[in-house]
């Protein structure tokens, strides 16, 4: 099993299936929800509605259909795209690179899951080509800033979740609440270009180095697919503030790969996220800002202890000095051409892929 997704034939309407293994089940016989270019009528129908499709698809209901013969959709409308900076191991790195001589991780880190909100409108599904960005910026040696095509173009493996079950403005949603409000997961790649990024961050943050594409994966796993992976979070030091307190907090024991040009050059776990997800959806929620059916909120890069677990390449090549060895040369970062594919899996359930593939600058 993967999850739902859109799909259609040739000369057909865009709709609702679900995939499983190698066919995809056309669920439009199933209601009007599920003849729609989008599965945002159905993830806002809410938790009664999501078991009682899974229950007819395991009883067998749906026509299926070869997943060859089908053209895959963008699976959701995106309401509102925000990224988090959730794992200790990625922060640290990334700290320790740019920091040298001071402590890696910022002095709000441990305390709050660090965000900030994304472009809604170049999140993209799986296939999509991957057009090499232009920008500003600052490289060393340089007199001033200089504008061209990203020469340190990079990818990150994060997990993102997608609301079904709006909230209200004003109401905080607590993170016990996370399964009233959270339809499924989907992975996801934020396409990153560090030089346009390092150049324009500060003081306000990412900007034009992360808002040219977002890839997400074609399928939406339903968050009742994984309940055998929840697993306990990681220990927090120190405890944090009450609202980030929840009674069963988890992590998903999600095992992640990132494959370049064929080859595998990644494997990392979701489980070891310092932030879980119901602490995002708190976080997020807490000032009363309200959450939307379709609304995308992402990991920020996963990345393990291990050499070889990091979930980008500015942190597997560190920051270019020890570029990769791959059949077809090295790779401090991307070049034009380049194929990245992200997976994951836990147990049985598999996670669509994301795949992308590196085009020149226009």
């Amino acid at each position: 099993m993967t999850g739902f997704g859109v799909f259609c034939r040739p000369g057909e309407e865009p709709r609702v299936g679900f995939r499983a293994g190698d066919g995809v089940l056309d669920l439009s016989a199933l209601g009007d929800e599920f003849r729609r270019p989008s599965l945002n009528a159905f993830m806002a129908a809410g938790p009664v509605a999501w078991e009682r499709a899974l229950a007819r698809i395991e009883a067998g209901e749906g026509r299926a259909v070869p997943l060859a013969e089908v053209e895959l959709k963008r699976p959701f409308e995106v309401a509102d795209y925000v990224d988090f900076y959730s794992s200790l191991e990625h922060a640290t790195n990334m700290g320790r690179m740019f920091r040298p001589d001071a402590d890696p991780l910022l002095p709000n880190w441990r305390h709050l899951p660090v965000g900030y909100h994304g472009r809604a409108g170049t999140v993209v599904v799986s296939g999509t080509a991957i057009r090499r960005p232009r920008g500003q910026a600052n490289p060393p040696g340089a007199e001033g800033p200089v504008f061209g095509p990203s020469k340190r173009l990079d990818v990150e493996l994060e997990l993102g979740f997608v609301v079904g079950v709006p909230s209200r403005l004003g109401e905080p949603v607590h993170g016990e609440r996370f399964d009233e409000h959270v339809f499924g997961v989907v992975l996801v790649n934020d396409w990153s270009a560090r030089d346009i990024q390092a150049w324009e961050y500060q003081p306000l943050g990412p900007f034009l180095g992360k808002s040219f594409a977002t890839s997400i994966s074609a399928w939406v796993t339903p968050l009742s697919l994984l309940r055998e992976a929840r697993a306990p979070r990681p220990p927090q030091d120190p405890e944090p503030l009450p609202y980030l307190r929840i009674d069963g907090d988890w992590s998903l024991d999600l095992e992640l790969e990132v494959e370049l040009n064929g080859a595998v050059v990644s494997q990392t776990n979701a489980r070891g996220l310092y932030w879980s997800m119901p602490q995002q959806l708190a976080h997020a929620t807490v000032n009363g800002a309200s959450v939307r059916t379709g609304d995308l909120l992402a990991s920020g890069t996963i990345s393990g202890a291990e050499r070889g677990s990091e979930g980008s390449l500015i942190e597997l090549t560190r920051n270019g000095a020890e570029p990769l060895e791959l059949a077809d040369g090295q790779r401090a970062f991307l070049e034009d051409g380049d194929e990245v594919v992200l997976r994951g899996r836990a147990g049985e359930v598999e996670l669509g892929e994301v795949r992308g593939t590196i085009e020149a600058a226009a």
